[in-house]
């Protein structure tokens, strides 16, 4: 499992020119399954993104490579990588 924290690299109003098309990445990531949340820092100076313990980092790094935030240097990349070993059993799938 990651937790991958972005931080933006530019100004909000240059975020916000792709934020709809970062949204567009996130829903095909949550229809994969690869994601499991993911919102805004607060304050807002980028955000989070918990992933799913089934994705490799291999994997976890292309995915990241075609977020548009990523393509338009608006946002630097923190991959955390941890194994849960308790968790809400209603997780148990999805990690």
């Amino acid at each position: 499992m990651y937790i991958v924290e972005l931080s933006y690299l530019k100004p909000l109003n240059a975020i916000e020119i792709q934020l709809e098309a970062h949204r567009s990445f996130l829903d095909e990531q949550y229809a994969s399954e690869a994601f499991l949340a993911s919102g805004p820092k607060n304050p807002r100076d980028g955000g989070v993104i918990l992933v799913s313990g089934r994705v490799s980092r291999t994997e976890l790094d292309a995915i990241l490579a075609r977020d548009p935030f990523y393509q338009h240097g608006l946002a630097a990349y923190r991959i955390t990588e941890f194994a849960p070993v308790k968790f809400h059993p209603t997780l148990k799938g999805v990690l």
